[in-house]
């Protein structure tokens, strides 16, 4: 059974830009180097050939992937969530206890994670550790850095 992918709109509409880019110039780009390859002679002894379909191979392989992901992707409205527990689209403002800092994170799907824009996947490890938690809880995370605690200070969903 497939996992469900949960993307805000703005992921959604992402995703569907790309797969759109893909399908239209990248498979243009594809058949255009297949193309140029194929004109410079025997096939059998043609690296550019032979890497031209690498290329188309991994470029479908892209789409399938992205298309599969789109079929299998709900699309969250923030207006309908709850903001007492940590839930996707959460904005959480967290505590780290050891370190004595203060940080706000989102959390949203793999597909949309971007450390840059403090959006943290919920399946990273501090992304488990804070689903479900309540302003004052303390959740604990096992990181590859070892064992953190971070306190819930706010959760709001914009």
């Amino acid at each position: 059974m497939s996992r469900y992918t949960y993307l805000t709109q703005e992921g959604y509409d992402k995703l569907s830009a790309e797969l759109d880019e893909l399908k239209s110039d990248g498979r243009k780009k594809a058949a255009a180097a297949i193309a140029e390859a194929r004109e410079k002679g025997d096939l059998s002894e043609n690296a550019e050939y032979d890497a031209a379909k690498d290329a188309q191979g991994m470029l479908e392989l892209k789409i399938n992937e992205l298309e599969k992901r789109l079929a299998n992707a709900r699309v969250l409205d923030a207006s309908e969530l709850d903001d007492s527990t940590v839930v996707v689209l959460s904005h959480v403002t967290i505590f780290n206890v050891k370190a004595k800092k203060e940080m706000t994170y989102q959390l949203v799907s793999e597909a949309e994670a971007d450390l840059k824009v403090k959006k943290i996947s919920v399946t990273s490890p501090i992304g488990k550790g804070l689903l479900g938690k309540a302003v004052g809880e303390i959740a604990t995370v096992e990181t590859p850095r070892g064992h953190m605690e971070f306190e819930v200070r706010k959760i709001e969903i914009r």
